[in-house]
Formats: C-alpha cells, sequence, structure tokens
C-alpha cells in the first residue's frame, strides 16, 4: 500500500460558501433532487428513496455493514461494489490521503457489523460536505496503516470511487454518534489468538482478523464494530498530553488504573487500559486552534467524529466537534535538596542533544536540573549527541555539547558540574544517523570526586580488579563488554568510579535498545511479539553480571545503575537485571500508582530506572514529574533521583 503521512490537521481550510463544482468523473445529482431540498430536510427524488430504504435497491448495492461484516476483513475485499448509500460524516480535505467518512442512517441490528466507511480520493479534494447523502461505488480495499508488515489493523476503505450526490442533511440530522463511556467499552482489551496466559507477549500470538466480532467483550472488536463511524466522548479527563502532531489521548473511563496526577497506569501486560481513546481534529487550525492539553485536563462537553485507525496510536477519534479544553493546573514537581550525607544520583535522558539543539533546551534541562532535581551529585545523562548534532559528518567528540550543558547549568545557578564519557565509533551506537548518542556522568566536585583510571576506549571492555581487598575498575570511566553482540546498534553502558565522603561508589550509566520493532499493543497480532526484548534482556545479563563480579569482591559494594533502559519495572528485561539479588528497585516502595515517569499513547509508565545494591541500604527514591504529562516538554522523559545515606 502507499506511503501515508502522519495525520495532520490543515493550517486553514476555510469552508467555502458555494459547493465546489462536481469534478466530470462524479454524477450529478438528479434535477429533482436539487429543486426539492428545502427547509432543511433530506428530500430525495421518488427513485433515489426508494433505493435508500433500509433493505431496499438492487442485488448489487450492498450496505456498509454488508460490506463491513463481523469480522476485521470485509468480505466484499477486492471487489467493485456499485450505489452503496450514507450520509457524509466527516471530511479530510488536505494531505495526500484525502477523503471522507460514509455511514448509513440506516442500521442494521447487529452490533459487531459498522454502519461507517472512509472513502479514500488520494490526493484529489473529496469535493463533498459533511451532510451530503450519496450512493457510492468503489473498489473495496483493507488499508493496513504502515504496511502489513508493521502488525496494525486494517481499516476497511472504498478506493477509486465515483459518486452521485441525492440530497443533504443539516448536521443536525447526521447519524446519532454513538457514545464512549466505562460502560460501553468492556474492560478486558483483546482476544487472545495464541492461547496462551495473559501477557505472554514474548511468543508472538495469531491474528485476530478472521474472528467474528465480540463488541461486548473487548475493547479493541468495541472500536472495530465502530469503524468510520461517528462517536463521541464526554467530559473526558486527558491522559496523554498535545503532540506537535496536534492529538491528545483521553480516558473514557476516570477509575481505569488512574495516577494521582490524571493519567492512566500502565501496570502491567495485563493493564493495556481500553477506555484509551486518541483525538485528532478535522477541524482547520487557525480558525479551531486545538487544545494544548497536560495530563489531568479535560476535554469539556462534547467531542465527537468519525472513528478512524491510524499507524501510531489505533483506533482515533476524527473531531468534527471539540469539547472545551479545562485546565486543571497541573505543576511540575520539585524535589528537595539532599542532605550532607546523603549522595543524590540522577538519570535523565535528555532527547538528543547537541549544539544543534535550540538555546532555550539548554536553559531548560539547566532549569530542571538545578530547581526541580535540586542540583543532585552525578547524573547519568542518555542522548548526549555528537558536537555536529544530526549531520552524518563522523563527527563522534561531544565536548561542545556537555560544555554548553553544564555551562547552562552554573549560570542557572547551579554547581560547576564536571563531566567524563567515551566517545563512540561513528555509526555504532544506534540512534538518530550521525548523532552518535552515548551517554555520560555529570558530577558536582564540590562534593563527589572521580577516580580517573585511563584505558578507557569505545572498544575496550572495563574489568573489575580486586585492589587492597576492594574492587577496582581497570578503567574509569570505562565501556562493559562492548564488542559483546548484546551491545550490536545499541549504546554501550559506561562505568565509573566515584569517592563520596571517604567511601567508593560505582556508578553505571545505561541506555539499553529501543522497543523499536514490537509489534502494536492495538494491533491485530494478539498478545503482540515484543521483538526487541530478546536484546535488552541480553544487555541486562551483561550489566548484572557486572555487578555480580563488583559483589564478589566486595558483597557490601555500592553500585548505582541509572539510566533508560526501555522497559517497563515487570518486564524480563528489569527483572534480569536484578537477579540474584545483585540490585534492587527502589522506584517498588513507590505507591504503586506513583512508579511512572513516561507517557505514551496516553498509558503513563516506566522506561528509566535507578538500581541498587543490597550495598546501598534502603534510598529514598523520587521520580520528578516535569516532562512527561506536559504538552511544553524539553525531554519526553521524565528525570528520576535516589538518595543513598552514607555515614
Amino acid at each position: 500500500m502507499p506511503f501515508r503521512p502522519p495525520f495532520l490537521p490543515p493550517r486553514s481550510s476555510p469552508r467555502p460558501s458555494l459547493r465546489p463544482r462536481t469534478p466530470l468523473r462524479r454524477l450529478r445529482a438528479a434535477p429533482a433532487a436539487v429543486a426539492a431540498a428545502c427547509c432543511g430536510l433530506l428530500v430525495l427524488p421518488s427513485s433515489a428513496g426508494a433505493a435508500d430504504a433500509p433493505g431496499a435497491g438492487a442485488a448489487h448495492a450492498p450496505r456498509i455493514h454488508d460490506i463491513q461484516g463481523r469480522t476485521r476483513l470485509s468480505p466484499f475485499a477486492g471487489r467493485e461494489v456499485t450505489g452503496v448509500p450514507g450520509v457524509v460524516t466527516g471530511v479530510r480535505d488536505f494531505g495526500a490521503a484525502r477523503g471522507f467518512w460514509l455511514q448509513d442512517p440506516h442500521p442494521d441490528r447487529d452490533r459487531a457489523t459498522s454502519e461507517g466507511i472512509y472513502v479514500h480520493t488520494g490526493g484529489d479534494s473529496p469535493g463533498v460536505e459533511t451532510g451530503d447523502a450519496l450512493r457510492v461505488t468503489g473498489k473495496v480495499q483493507e488499508y493496513y496503516p504502515g504496511g502489513k508488515e508493521a502488525g496494525n489493523q486494517s481499516v476497511t476503505e472504498l478506493s477509486g470511487a465515483t459518486w452521485r450526490t441525492t440530497g443533504h442533511r443539516p448536521r443536525g440530522r447526521l447519524p446519532r454518534a454513538v457514545r464512549l463511556t466505562a460502560h460501553s467499552v468492556p474492560e478486558a482489551y483483546a482476544p487472545d489468538a495464541a492461547g496462551g496466559p495473559p501477557g505472554s507477549g514474548a511468543l508472538e500470538g495469531g491474528s485476530i482478523e478472521n474472528r467474528p466480532l465480540r463488541p461486548d467483550r473487548y475493547a479493541l472488536d468495541r472500536y472495530e464494530s465502530l469503524e468510520g463511524m461517528r462517536v463521541s466522548v464526554h467530559d473526558v479527563r486527558v491522559t496523554g498530553p498535545t503532540s506537535r502532531y496536534h492529538d491528545l489521548w483521553v480516558t473514557t473511563d476516570p477509575d481505569q488504573h488512574p495516577t494521582p496526577r490524571g493519567g492512566t497506569l500502565y501496570g502491567s501486560y495485563e493493564d493495556r487500559n481500553g477506555a484509551r481513546m486518541k483525538i485528532s481534529s478535522l477541524l482547520p487550525l487557525d480558525t479551531h486552534p486545538f487544545p494544548e492539553a497536560d495530563v489531568g485536563d479535560s476535554l469539556r462537553g462534547t467531542t465527537e467524529g468519525p472513528l478512524d485507525y491510524e499507524q501510531y496510536g489505533g483506533y482515533t477519534l476524527r473531531a468534527t466537534a471539540l469539547g472545551e479544553l479545562r485546565d486543571n493546573g497541573l505543576e511540575r514537581e520539585r524535589t528537595r535538596r539532599q542532605r550532607r550525607n546523603e549522595l543524590a544520583v540522577a538519570t535523565y535522558n535528555v532527547e538528543n542533544l547537541s549544539p544543534a539543539s535550540e538555546p532555550a533546551k539548554f536553559e531548560r534541562l539547566a532549569e530542571g536540573l538545578v530547581t526541580n532535581l535540586s542540583s543532585p551529585d552525578i547524573v547519568t545523562v542518555e542522548e548526549v549527541q555528537g558536537d555536529s548534532g544530526p549531520q552524518d559528518d563522523g563527527t563522534v567528540g561531544a565536548e561542545r555539547t556537555l560544555t554548553r550543558l553544564t555551562e547552562a547549568i552554573r549560570k542557572a545557578g547551579g554547581p560547576s558540574y564536571a563531566w567524563r564519557q567515551i566517545d563512540p565509533e561513528d555509526k555504532a551506537d544506534g540512534g538518530r544517523p550521525g548523532g552518535n548518542i552515548r551517554v555520560a556522568f555529570l558530577y558536582n566536585p564540590a562534593r563527589v570526586s572521580f577516580t580517573d583510571r585511563p584505558g578507557g576506549d569505545a572498544t575496550t571492555p572495563v574489568r573489575v580488579l580486586e585492589r587492597g581487598g576492594e574492587p577496582a575498575l581497570s578503567a574509569s570511566p570505562g565501556r562493559i563488554a562492548p564488542r559483546d553482540a548484546a551491545w550490536e546498534d545499541s549504546r554501550k553502558p559506561l562505568a565509573g568510579e566515584f569517592r563520596f565522603r571517604g567511601s567508593t561508589v560505582f556508578v553505571i550509566a545505561g541506555h539499553f535498545s529501543s522497543k523499536g520493532g514490537d509489534q502494536p499493543m492495538e494491533g491485530r497480532i494478539q498478545p503482540p511479539a515484543r521483538h526487541s526484548e530478546q536484546q535488552r534482556v541480553a544487555q541486562a545479563e551483561a550489566v548484572n553480571g557486572f555487578v555480580r563480579t563488583l559483589r564478589d569482591v566486595d558483597p557490601e559494594a555500592v553500585v548505582v545503575a541509572g539510566g533508560d533502559f526501555n522497559d517497563f519495572p515487570f518486564s524480563p528485561t528489569l527483572r534480569t537485571l536484578r537477579s540474584g539479588h545483585a540490585l534492587t528497585s527502589p522506584l517498588d516502595r513507590l505507591p504503586r500508582d506513583e512508579r511512572y515517569g513516561y507517557v505514551y499513547n496516553g498509558n503513563s509508565q516506566t522506561l528509566d530506572h535507578l538500581l541498587t545494591s543490597p550495598g546501598a541500604g534502603r534510598p529514598e527514591y523520587d521520580i520528578v514529574h516535569i516532562n512527561a504529562e506536559f504538552a511544553d516538554q524539553v525531554s519526553d522523559h521524565d528525570p528520576s533521583v535516589v538518595r543513598i545515606t552514607r555515614r
């Protein structure tokens, strides 16, 4: 299927005062229909009116519910259909994937069959308006957003369409929108086509495409049974902030795993939170600005429009009417300052930071570190790019990037941080091509000292030595097993040796491989396979083994492993990191509904972690919410901090 760009509403597409001229390839309505349309009613010529009655029409003119069928795949796929009746309920008259939604105002009595369908006109302006009554002829196809190999569900469409107009319905007489609520959307998310236990998605499930829909049993089946139809939500809470693509996420069930700040918690593979709904707009931004919402805000009143399915997020309400934004005043958090005998270690993914980044990004990162994180003693930072930023010119050094960051921190009133890192090999560590992202340490030399030992480079593995009965690193900083296959096309972890109040503290900065290539949660394969997980588990084994080696020399060694591990607290990756009691998760001592620092598709979740060895005692842990829940964010990750008490 042809590529379709991300859905973006038009900057301006004012509604014309006169209906556009119908292209020659479309058949005009009978003159009687045009002359008779008046007084706000749909008036049709006698021949068209007879064909529009439920169950009437020629045998070759199926209704939309016949085309949609009782599964995710149309029984008419690949076939031409003629004279399909319906009313236009939404128009996308911009971008490369133009078209309109058509809905039958005379539904059948089967809850599994949708009464709506998308008519794809490609790059051509549809030339129709909401409320137009049409008879459409075209080819039925199943369109897979992102390509079939991406694992998404398909959208049943009519393509290569021609149509004739048979009348017009005013907006107030459109088919009634189906209201989505906590009671109308089932708690169970999707059928399991693998037959395994819930959450066993490490092994690929089967396709649910040909399974009869059970809209009263599963959330995904409920949405599929409404594909292309008008749906509405009322007085809903925002669980995913407005993105740069002008969309946001809401929940139709405020009691479904709520967080204290208004989000929806993704707390296990079973808790997929089917009440989440993505919302974008069909309205022009110049006349109907899209709301800039944070998590916890709400859309008051009714938001309604056709239900679509897209590559990034699945089922999406394309709003023809938007509720009014109510700002609930979400504030950015501040953590307390560490006490004199507390070592504060933080982790922060700074999202592709380089000298090419806007000056405001450096300033806001600095403010977050100084004001919101209270100037931690040590910070592991992830996604530090080379000095040429995204330019693919072979630059691997990051001195300018880190110097600008530390200078911004000092100007913001923070300490004069020093930094340590190791330049990667060119294009060997994944991320944006040419960016050469890596992890690094920032540290406050007024509070801690760094033990420098030469020998660390991009390819030489750091080893654990025994010196006077205590563990030491062969190189500091040094990379952990950089030639191991586990780190192919991924960031290599960095180990460093610090001193705090006369004691040695080992810190590991990590940024594990991404979840790219995993099947989508809302896709047609259920349960979805987590293809990327195998590499992260191997990476966790390498880090876990390194920590065990340190503890073999001294069981009371203080180790902190921090970073963006790209996986959840309940994942095999984190279980592997903690295996053998080498590391523990202070995160687990937070209330369950506070364990998150990243928001994806309306789910509040945890990807960044600070793990500590038993020798660190019982540290205090804090996730500082300053980014992920906000439309205005300097990074898509929230930073975290752990405070370790030393005598």
